[in-house]
C-alpha cells in the first residue's frame, strides 16, 4: 500500500481539542477506505511566513498514512470543504519514519533550558579590529566642494 506524509494547517482560533477532533475525523475517513494512520504528530501553533485567509498563525499537524490513493483523495476533498483547514500537503514517500520528525526534535532541543555554556572569556573591542569602540582622531578632511541643494545658488 502506498505511504504518505500529510501535513495540514488549521486556523489558530480553533482549540487544540477541535484540532484533535478534526484528526479523528480524517483518521476515520482513511480507515473507512481501507487505510491506516501510522503516526500523528501535533506540532502546535506556529507563525506563518505570510497571511493565509487573514491568519498569521496556525495549528500544524503531521499524519503518516498508509492508504490507497482513493482514501487520501477523499480526505483531501473533505479538507478542501472545511473552513478550519487553511492548507494541506500530501507527499508520497518510500518509507515512513518511526522516530520523531525534525519539528518535534527541534521542540525537544528548545525545551532544554539548563544547558551549561561554560565560562567563556568576554569579547574586547579590539577582537574585531577596533571597530566596536572609539575610532580615535580622524584628522583633517581637507577642503570639500560646496554643494547646492535644489535651486539655491
Amino acid at each position: 500500500m502506498p505511504l504518505y506524509e500529510h501535513v495540514f494547517l488549521a486556523r489558530q482560533d480553533v482549540t487544540s481539542q477541535q484540532v484533535e477532533t478534526m484528526v479523528e475525523t480524517y483518521k476515520g475517513v482513511i480507515e473507512a477506505n481501507g487505510g491506516t494512520i501510522e503516526k500523528i504528530e501535533p506540532w502546535g501553533i506556529k507563525s506563518l511566513a505570510y497571511r493565509i485567509k487573514k491568519n498569521r498563525k496556525a495549528h500544524f499537524t503531521l499524519l503518516n498514512i498508509s492508504a490507497p490513493p482513493a482514501a487520501v483523495a477523499e480526505m483531501e476533498r473533505q479538507m478542501q470543504i472545511s473552513e478550519d483547514v487553511l492548507r494541506f500537503m500530501t507527499i508520497r514517500v518510500e518509507e515512513l519514519e518511526a522516530e520523531p520528525s525534525a519539528m518535534m526534535q527541534k521542540r525537544d532541543r528548545d525545551d532544554r533550558k539548563d544547558r551549561d555554556r561554560g565560562d567563556r572569556p568576554r569579547r574586547r573591542d579590539d577582537d574585531f579590529g577596533g571597530f566596536g569602540g572609539d575610532r580615535g582622531d580622524r584628522g583633517d578632511r581637507g577642503d570639500r566642494p560646496e554643494r547646492s541643494f535644489g535651486g539655491e545658488n
